[in-house]
């Protein structure tokens, strides 16, 4: 493991080039194995054991819905209850471990995963249906989330010191919560997933992890590499189900202490609700952290660099096929270069290529399903009712669930393919008559999550700052790709609690701080 005495400052993990022939040999050669376990089983981790129930959950490969990723066992809502008690059971020794030792499990996590980087990228590809970068970005984000929140407990295990009050011993320590359930999204399957388990495990807690049922293979991968990371087997659970079968057991079970979620808002605020309800032996208000979407515009203005502003819209929208809560899906554009900058965008959107994600030739995938290509599809039929269609506009072909990558132009403030969140490839521009009347547009959201200004105006940049309502602003570069340590993550409004992950404060969500003064 990492002697904490040898630990070096915290530095974000490399990416690697799929341009360079050496990395795509290596990610074919990881795709092969993947592929390789095509169909297998994989079981329930409860009560410090495997486990099965013959009851299967079956995971397709989104750019060839005919392939089978893997067969998931699903839990009951008596394995359910049962996971959490055995959690609750183990909390005691665990949270009691010290916080060094907990450390050296995160950063040992992170060590295994960059190990079997390729590996990992291979199963987002295949499972999950990213391009190879955008895997590659996720399983690097992963690493990081570990790196830095073993470095963060470190930190919070020895804190800044009180004022001492003459006769007195004055401190603040950080306990663990408890028991902790963690349910990560399908869209970064890895990166989130990762980042709620370990933030929990390292502060002490226990945790059950209920993981999406579009990935379900991923976060078994996940669970088997944090037995081989040394995490004690009786600290973590692996309990896959459908939400109405677990789902609400687990959120509503009374020794559970908080939530972490990621994912719809509609779930978000039903989690939310039934966690507020206390029910029979319970002894605290239960803890959410939820984020919850977006619908995240970039302002382009008259003053900007205008090639740079395309880049970044096209990148923030169409990267991972718009299925991202960061992704641009509102182009507010100065009517002075609003027409220069449609035919521009409209040149490089019919440049972007679609089809199957690990060949390196495409630039963007399948959606994750059949039902999320049909929903983004009626979507579409939407906007072809509201706006002018610029580009795209239906399925694209291929053996998977592909959608042509699809821009709308003339968008009205109020049209719903403006404020309504689509999760998918498909873009809204809109015409602002100047910078604040493009501010108040972008603020006409129920959400808050990301947003993005292209300007060369000082003043323009302050105004962005003081009235841009989005708990992540990016002044002059996309609106994706946040980057752990640099850029706390998390969004106001309808977009979730704003608890700001990969960031200085995160762990906060998963302590709670005691006061003790000692009389001398």
């Amino acid at each position: 493991m990492t002697p904490v005495a040898q630990m070096t400052p915290f530095s974000n993990e490399p990416f690697a080039d799929f341009s360079q022939p050496q990395a795509r040999s290596a990610a074919m050669g990881a795709l092969l194995k993947v592929n390789a376990a095509a169909g297998r089983e994989y079981r329930l981790w409860l009560a410090g054991e495997w486990q099965t129930t013959g009851d299967l959950l079956t995971s397709v490969n989104p750019s060839q819905s005919s392939q089978v990723v893997g067969r998931q066992h699903k839990a009951t809502a008596d394995l359910a209850n049962k996971a959490v008690e055995d959690a609750w059971a183990f909390f005691p020794e665990w949270s009691q471990t010290p916080p060094e030792r907990r450390a050296e499990f995160a950063f040992r996590t992170a060590a295994l995963i960059r190990e079997r980087k390729f590996e990992f990228d291979a199963w987002l590809v295949s499972e999950a249906g990213k391009t190879w970068p955008e895997a590659e970005a996720d399983v690097s984000e992963a690493i990081d989330f570990c790196e830095y929140y073993a470095r963060q407990m470190l930190r919070y295990a020895s804190p800044e010191a009180l004022l001492q009050l003459p006769g007195e011993k004055d401190e603040m320590v950080y306990l663990a919560l408890g028991v902790g359930v963690i349910i990560p999204p399908w869209n970064f399957p890895l990166a989130i997933m990762v980042g709620m388990t370990v933030a929990a495990l390292v502060a002490g807690n226990t945790v059950v992890i209920k993981p999406s049922s579009e990935t379900p293979v991923i976060a078994a991968k996940f669970v088997e590499l944090l037995h081989d990371a040394g995490f004690p087997p009786q600290s973590f659970a692996l309990c896959a189900g459908s939400g109405s079968v677990i789902g609400d057991v687990l959120v509503e079970h009374p020794k559970v202490r908080f939530i972490s979620f990621t994912g719809s808002r509609d779930v978000g605020l039903r989690i939310n609700e039934l966690a507020a309800k206390p029910r029979a032996g319970q002894h605290w208000i239960k803890r959410v952290v939820a984020e919850m979407g977006g619908k995240d515009a970039i302002i382009v203005d008259r003053e900007a660099d205008l090639e740079a502003a395309i880049t970044g819209v096209v990148q923030s929208a169409f990267g991972y096929q718009g299925q991202k809560c960061s992704a641009c899906s509102r182009a507010i554009v100065d009517e002075h270069v609003y027409d220069e900058f449609l035919a521009n965008l409209q040149a490089r959107v019919a440049q972007l290529t679609v089809g199957p994600a690990e060949e390196f030739t495409n630039n963007m995938g399948p959606v994750i399903s059949s039902s999320a290509r049909q929903s983004i599809l009626n979507y579409i039929d939407i906007g072809k009712s509201e706006a002018k269609l610029l580009a795209g506009g239906g399925p694209a072909p291929g053996p998977g669930f592909f959608v042509q990558p699809t821009v709308f132009a003339g968008v009205a403030p109020k049209a719903r393919i403006f404020q309504e969140e689509i999760f998918g490839p498909v873009l809204a521009v809109s015409r602002a008559r100047d910078f604040q009347q493009a501010l108040d547009m972008a603020n006409d959201s129920t959400y808050g999550l990301t947003g993005a200004v292209y300007t060369q105006n000082p003043d323009k940049i302050r105004r962005a700052r003081q009235q841009f309502f989005v708990g992540n602003l990016y002044i002059n570069r996309k609106c994706t790709g946040a980057m752990v340590g640099a850029h706390p993550f998390g969004g106001f409004n309808m977009s979730g609690t704003d608890s700001k992950a990969g960031g200085p404060d995160y762990l906060l969500q998963f302590l709670q701080g005691q006061s003790i003064a000692e009389k001398l």
